[in-house]
């Protein structure tokens, strides 16, 4: 989910935080990608007549094809791209998690009335809401990364941290994702678009850290704050309060203790046994990997690995660089 509204909120409070990039001039740099973010992405993204594509064994290869053809477009760009997926999700999403349990389940419903219906806007609707990342997706990914010579990474927990962790420690130029809780884990520069489809034509979002706290007027922890108040997967938020009363209130009062302190509890009502403090310290010092071990070696692929996987067992007709998605 990432932190609701972040985006725009920068772009209306630290504008020139952000600069719009061409994939080329990251020649040369290693990023740091979520993996996770990237295979969700593909599976929604690459369709055909509405599904997720598949062999004629029905196994889904959305996410194969996606990876290959982005992968191959980052390598010929000259970018060194290294995936990074999650592991184990923290306690605190527990809440979160549970609640995409439930909207699944609902979007289950709404699909089966819509293909009743015969309503195709809304069963393309409906079916994006039932994707999810598996276990199976994420292996078959990794041997695909390998093959192709990628390095990769395992999380301890959540991918964005241990991005932002390499990213600190110079291992790598950036992070690149969709969600914005990259920069509240304190990632120096944030990328967005970098894997999206060349079709949509979206430039690239660079983001700098430095200079949204320069602009905004705010610190490390100040930020975090602000961005629980806007909405996070970690906790609830104070009912009744958008993304420009939250800003203020970070600015007028510096941080979720004193607002409490200042606010009136019958009109801005904070969640029972409200998690902020937990939440702030997952963000202030995650869960991540250990960096000093971190060594990234981008090989030659394997050409005869690549086809056996991809054309022998996944049905893949043929392999070339020349179709990008």
């Amino acid at each position: 989910m990432g932190i609701h509204g972040l985006a725009k909120l920068i772009a209306d409070h630290a504008p020139s935080a952000i600069k719009e990039q061409d994939i080329k001039n990251y020649f040369g740099r290693k990023i740091a990608i979520d993996a996770s973010m990237c295979i969700y992405q593909f599976l929604i993204a690459v369709r055909q007549d509405g599904n997720v594509l598949q062999n004629e064994d029905g196994e889904t290869t959305s996410h194969l094809m996606g990876m290959f053809y982005r992968t191959i477009r980052m390598l010929e760009s000259g970018i060194k791209p290294v995936y990074v997926f999650d592991g184990k999700p923290p306690q605190l999403k527990s809440g979160e998690l549970e609640k995409r349990g439930e909207r699944r389940a609902e979007a289950e419903k709404l699909l089966a009335q819509a293909q009743e219906a015969g309503e195709q806007e809304n069963i393309d609707k409906f079916s994006k809401r039932l994707v999810k990342v598996t276990k199976q997706h994420n292996e078959e990914c990794k041997k695909l990364l390998t093959l192709m010579g990628v390095p990769y990474i395992e999380a301890p927990c959540e991918a964005e941290a241990s991005c932002a962790a390499l990213v600190k420690s110079g291992k790598v130029y950036a992070t690149a994702t969709e969600d914005m809780d990259g920069l509240t884990f304190g990632t120096t520069v944030l990328l967005r678009h970098l894997t999206a489809s060349e079709a949509k034509k979206l430039p690239i979002q660079e983001f700098h850290f430095s200079r949204i706290l320069q602009e905004m007027g705010v610190t490390h922890q100040q930020f975090i704050d602000l961005c629980i108040l806007l909405g996070c997967d970690y906790c609830g938020t104070i009912k009744g309060i958008g993304p420009k009363r939250a800003i203020d209130l970070i600015k007028q009062h510096g941080s979720i203790e004193e607002i409490l302190e200042n606010i009136d509890p019958n009109k801005h009502p904070a969640p029972e046994d409200w998690l902020y403090k937990e939440a702030r310290s997952l963000f202030l010092e995650p869960e991540v990997i250990n960096d000093a071990t971190v060594d990234l070696k981008w090989n030659e692929p394997d050409e005869d690995g690549l086809i056996q996987f991809m054309c022998a067992e996944k049905q893949f007709r043929q392999l070339t660089s020349e179709k990008p998605i």
